[in-house]
């Protein structure tokens, strides 16, 4: 009969929106017990309210994201700097070979030069992009899963058994054994 005070928050299509067990406007919010035995639509802005319901923080999911994302930022300074040290060493093998052809031509070297800032130019402004992060930071997620206070979790458990007792109340009341029989005998 009874069920976990934990209700995890799932989201419906828009077209099957129903009406908010505590304003009654339209939401499209679900709060379903992970049983699936209770559900209920709720406002988003519900779950906000602290005095409706609070969030469980799983802290072991948290601490995992926070090293996944370590890990992946560690990997992307890594290819950053592989990058920029491959580059340094071709513009360092360019050097050499201009240095030789430099000897024979100093009026090229002016040239050159301006090429090469050029090239700098270049590579600075992809290195600008390449560390911007390619994709935005995902904002902090809502919490998904909550318990109910006391007094709202109390009024899900009556509502639930005043279903169940209508329920047998209307079972017996197509049993033809729940109405007493007529007296055969005289009085």
């Amino acid at each position: 009969m009874s069920f976990p005070n934990i209700y995890t928050h799932r989201r419906v299509a828009e077209t099957a929106a129903k009406p908010c067990d505590i304003c009654f406007k339209l939401s499209s919010s679900v709060l379903i017990t992970p049983d699936n035995k209770d559900f209920f639509y709720v406002c988003p802005s519900h779950l906000k309210d602290r005095a409706f319901c609070t969030p469980k923080i799983d802290q072991a999911a948290i601490e995992a994201r926070k090293k996944k994302e370590l890990e992946e930022e560690i990997e992307r300074v890594k290819k950053e700097y592989e990058e920029k040290k491959r580059k340094k060493e071709e513009k360092d093998k360019k050097g050499d070979k201009d240095k030789e052809k430099d000897k024979d031509k100093d009026k090229d070297k002016d040239k050159k030069d301006e090429g090469d800032e050029k090239v700098k130019d270049k590579e600075k402004s992809e290195t600008k992009e390449d560390s911007k992060p390619t994709s935005p930071k995902p904002e902090e997620e809502e919490p998904r899963v909550f318990e109910l206070k006391a007094t709202f979790y109390q009024q899900r458990i009556n509502k639930k058994r005043q279903v169940e007792i209508a329920k047998r109340n209307r079972e017996r009341m197509q049993d033809p054994n729940f109405f007493p029989s007529v007296p055969k005998n005289l009085p």
